[in-house]
């Protein structure tokens, strides 16, 4: 069996999207949304591009339990035995160590693929062919990672420190991974971008599933110990009561600090560089390049009955009802009209959107979260 037929991909479909608020809430986050008006939500876009690799009956969903019955409307296809809910958020380590747990015990040489469910890809062959790489990667026992090729010096995202080549069969551009930087201040990144060595983290890891728990089990060994005794109750009648029990209890860490930074550390990460267009839709300010195609002067607007008049005035205007917007002489403004919640920022000051949520979860207005 090759080591493509042995991967299964991993969709985290978890996360408010708090930098898209007030159009991205607990009951409707990010990912449920259709933000490239496309037709598609972003998760169904993650669908429809993983399928292709490995069919739909190999790819597993790791959502809220709250989530379940849009996720299940938006992937008719997604099979039951695939479906993990959780009970309440737990960052990624908990999410993606869970379902690789669930998977090894099912196929003991499973390879996995973790793919965020709210990011945009539109080079369809560029991202297959990173990812065939990474998988021959990950069968020759490292854990891979595809680092987006950055197209500007961006402060929004995580750097990786591409070190000296691997060879490896099957994956000719793997790189070994000399480190993970956090976001950068604009100068740093712009010297990143000028030096070549380093690539945008897109937060996608392929890993043999046995690899990566050996590899967590290293740093957080009380957290992997959780994830397979709920791995062991999971295709049995005791998996409710087993979850209730110890995933309250589980540690909130992303899987950057307990599974990608050590394994760098210790010469198992390799990168891939993705070649491909990448958007991770982080703030409004993305969704508008998204739409103008990177024209500053243009307006985007979103929303099927949007009412819009706008004169000399750029930026993106989201309605979810039927309020006439007027803009007159504003130049990257941002206005996301909702039944409940208004909001008027600049394209400048998008990423700090989540400021205005976690002021709202301090003075207790949940009603609009």
């Amino acid at each position: 069996m090759t080591a493509l037929d042995r991967f299964y991909s991993i969709i985290p479909a978890g996360g408010i999207g708090s930098r898209l608020w007030p159009l991205s809430r607990a009951d409707a986050p990010k990912f449920l949304h259709d933000l490239t008006g496309s037709g598609s939500t972003l998760l169904r876009g993650t669908w429809d591009r993983l399928a292709p690799l490995n069919g739909d009956q190999r790819i597993m969903v790791v959502t809220g339990r709250s989530h379940r019955a849009a996720v299940e409307g938006q992937l008719p296809d997604l099979h039951d035995h695939n479906v993990v809910l959780e009970s309440e958020p737990k960052d990624s380590t908990a999410a993606i160590g869970l379902a690789a747990a669930i998977l090894v015990k099912r196929e003991p040489d499973v390879i996995i693929g973790s793919f965020a469910a709210d990011h945009v890809i539109a080079d369809q062959r560029g991202f297959v062919r990173a990812v065939k790489e990474a998988i021959a990667a990950a069968d020759a026992g490292y854990i891979a990672t595809i680092g987006i090729t950055p197209t500007e010096p961006a402060v929004g995202f995580g750097y990786i420190h591409r070190g000296e080549p691997l060879e490896i069969e099957g994956a000719p551009h793997a790189a070994a991974v000399t480190s993970f930087v956090e976001k950068p201040e604009f100068e740093t990144a712009e010297a990143y971008l000028a030096d070549g060595n380093y690539l945008w983290n897109g937060g996608m890891f392929i890993s043999r599933a046995d690899r990566l728990l050996e590899q967590l089990g290293e740093t957080r060994p009380e957290l992997l110990a959780g994830l397979l005794e709920l791995a062991d109750a999971w295709d049995t009648p005791a998996r409710g009561a087993v979850v209730d029990q110890i995933w309250p209890n589980l540690e909130k860490i992303a899987i950057d600090y307990t599974v990608a930074e050590p394994a760098a550390a210790q010469g198992r990460l390799a990168v891939i560089p993705g070649d491909f267009d990448w958007d991770d839709v982080g703030d409004f300010a993305s969704i508008a390049k998204l739409h103008s195609k990177g024209r500053a002067s243009d307006l985007a607007i979103l929303g099927e009955n949007a009412r819009v008049l706008a004169d000399s005035s750029s930026g993106i205007v989201v309605s979810q009802g039927d309020r006439l917007i007027s803009l007159i002489g504003v130049t990257d403004i941002v206005v996301v009209d909702t039944p409940d919640a208004l909001l008027v920022t600049t394209s400048a000051n998008a990423q700090r959107v989540k400021s205005v949520v976690d002021a709202l979860k301090l003075s207790g207005r949940n009603d609009v979260l």
